[in-house]
């Protein structure tokens, strides 16, 4: 599936599957393009395009009578539950009489009950009612919240957000049970238990710097399971079995699978090559599927029982360039970065750090395509693990000491200078590039260390964060009010102390700036407004707008930032003609643009978009 302009686009997760029948399955992939719904039949080995929307979909899944189900969503990422049999015919609502609003979550039990959560303002609504049939009102909840399961036999659902984990009544949307985070850390549900009879609802707890597999039932309440813990970030996933569950921990930048039998209470290791698993589940009849990447070598899928599974764009070519770990020592412990390195190294290089967003994420031991088009182009890549990110234990997400920002700030620039000091890259060409959050950084970077950077590429930034806070979503303000400890008008100071216009005057490198018009996570206002001040300092500066959202689906977009970032970053790191050390500057290959969204290829690459580190957890809300 060839995409127009020669890239593809794909969501880098597993093919969702049909309970009842497992060789039908539902998963997104290229058309034109754009990221679209596709049917997947293993038996025939044949593909259907379900959606066509001309700006792509990307929520998409399938229940067990095998009707394939899509979120219908707007430039502003508002919409409807829609679905279809699977084989064809006209779509149709999840549920009527529901207002438009954004996607938190859609559950259907084993008889075709549905309930469905939507953001709406400052409120999340859940509703229930019969496939097709008419909704009624469930519960309302204040600010973000995410329908995270409902029990096969549809009598239960799960509900959580940043504070508890609330299980209601379908039937009355009576309370069954508030499972809070506590004192010690917070708590992630995970969905319930497959098997008709069963309401065992599987969770994540971080307790005592660790993070431990937790299981809820009606009548004996809520069961730590303290012999099933993890030092970093964990997912779950209940087996088909209902009784044991396959596990996911990030750690270091890269990924391992464990399998936990709750009857025995045992833990044993699952073999997968070094590296990141994307995604992974267990399938009826005990297949095993997994997505499997490294930097080296773009995703793949995997089949333990050699089920025919959807093909992935991949790379003809090797992947360019030598990788390695870095260590750099830090105030509270040392700052993990993976390096590549151009094949045509020969001492110190033009360099560009990635930052990633979130802030809750991590750059993984996965293939990117911007690291590839880098790479390439004869530039260095470091992709650092500051202060904040996953897959490093709770007190590393948890350490904030030099202020939210300023803290990754300082991180990235240690690591600059001891990439500088190992004789690895050079110290008059180094830039960042980060997107969301990761952009959030790079303006905060080159505002209060001008000196350190000759370029930097932010894209869909947050650039004041306090007008950021004022129009972004209530999941986001939520956020911003943990990180802070208030809203900007109870700690003004500290919203003012890491926001990037405060620095604005003090930029001295280049800077492309990227932002969208219908962007509800890092508003246009206030990026307006830092160009504004970016302006009024008579700071040199480039700016691109996009007609999209904060996330899109279409690879156009994508293709339109990667050619303008990185032509950006060659001109002013290298400028026309031969680098020091390196080879002559050319015009560079355009795999990608941001690193978030979908996976995107050209004939040579794909990018991932890949769960946060915490894996599934789709109640902790991120910027990107």
């Amino acid at each position: 599936m060839t995409g127009g302009g020669g890239y593809q686009v794909y969501r880098a997760a597993l093919p969702e599957v049909c309970a009842a029948d497992p060789a039908k399955m539902v998963f997104t992939a290229d058309a034109e393009g754009r990221c679209e719904v596709f049917t997947w039949d293993a038996v025939s080995r044949s593909a259907r395009q379900v959606t066509h929307r001309p700006r792509g979909t990307l929520h998409c899944a399938v229940d067990r009578d095998a009707h394939v189900w899509w979120f219908d969503e707007d430039e502003r990422g508002a919409g409807q539950w829609r679905f279809q049999p699977f084989t064809g015919g006209p779509d149709r609502p999840g549920l009527t009489n529901v207002p438009s609003g954004l996607p938190r979550g859609l559950a259907v039990s084993d008889h075709a009950a549905v309930a469905v959560a939507v953001g709406e303002g400052r409120t999340t609504t859940v509703r229930t009612g019969p496939r097709g049939g008419a909704a009624r009102t469930l519960a309302r909840f204040d600010g973000h919240a995410t329908l995270t399961g409902i029990t096969p036999a549809g009598g239960l659902l799960a509900v959580a957000d940043a504070a508890a984990v609330t299980v209601l009544t379908t039937g009355t949307g009576a309370v069954r049970a508030v499972l809070p985070g506590g004192a010690s850390g917070r708590l992630w549900s995970l969905g319930f238990a497959p098997g008709a009879d069963s309401e065992e609802l599987l969770l994540v707890r971080e307790h005592d710097d660790r993070y431990v597999l937790a299981t809820w039932r009606p009548g004996t309440g809520l069961a730590t399971h303290t012999w099933c813990a993890f030092d970093t970030e964990i997912t779950a996933r209940w087996d088909a079995d209902g009784r044991s569950v396959l596990i996911r921990q990030d750690r270091h930048g890269r990924s391992a699978l464990h399998r936990a039998d709750l009857t025995r209470r045992t833990l044993t290791p699952v073999p997968t090559p070094p590296g990141t698993v994307l995604d992974a589940a267990t399938r009826p009849g005990g297949d095993l599927h997994c997505l499997w990447t490294d930097t080296a070598h773009p995703p793949r899928l995997t089949s333990t029982r050699h089920t025919p599974l959807p093909p992935l764009p991949t790379v003809a070519d090797r992947i360019p360039g030598t990788h390695r770990d870095v260590w750099t020592t830090g105030p509270d412990g040392p700052v993990h970065t993976l390096l590549s390195l151009p094949d045509t190294a020969h001492g110190p290089v033009p360099a560009v750090l990635l930052v990633h967003g979130g802030p809750a994420d991590h750059d993984r031991d996965a293939y990117d395509g911007v690291v590839h088009s880098l790479l390439a182009s004869g530039f260095a890549v470091a992709r650092v693990n500051y202060r904040g990110s996953t897959g490093y234990g709770p007190r590393w997400r948890h350490a904030f000491g030099g202020g939210v920002g300023l803290t990754q700030a300082e991180d990235l620039a240690s690591v600059r200078a001891d990439l500088v000091a190992r004789g690895l890259v050079r110290a008059d060409a180094t830039g960042l590039w980060g997107t969301s959050w990761g952009g959030y950084l790079v303006l905060l970077a080159l505002g209060t260390r001008p000196g350190l950077w000759q370029a930097g590429v932010a894209v869909k930034p947050v650039a004041d964060c306090a007008a950021a806070h004022r129009t972004t979503t209530p999941a986001l303000r939520a956020l911003d009010e943990s990180l802070f400890g208030g809203t900007p008008d109870e700690v003004p100071e500290r919203y003012a102390r890491s926001s990037p216009i405060r620095y604005a005057a003090a930029v001295r490198a280049p800077l492309l700036v990227v932002a969208a018009t219908h962007d509800a996570k890092c508003p246009p206002g206030q990026v307006r407004g830092y160009l504004d001040a970016l302006r009024a300092a008579a700071v040199p500066h480039e700016s691109l707008w996009l007609d999209s959202g904060h996330d899109g689906y279409d690879g156009g977009d994508h293709v339109t930032v990667l050619r303008r970032a990185v032509v950006f970053l060659d001109r002013h790191l290298r400028g026309p003609g031969r680098a020091p050390g390196g080879p002559p500057s050319r015009r560079p290959p355009t795999p990608r643009s941001a690193r978030s969204g979908e996976h995107r290829t050209t004939a040579h690459t794909t990018e991932r978009r890949e769960p946060h580190a915490e894996g599934h957890h789709q109640q902790r809300p991120a910027r990107g």
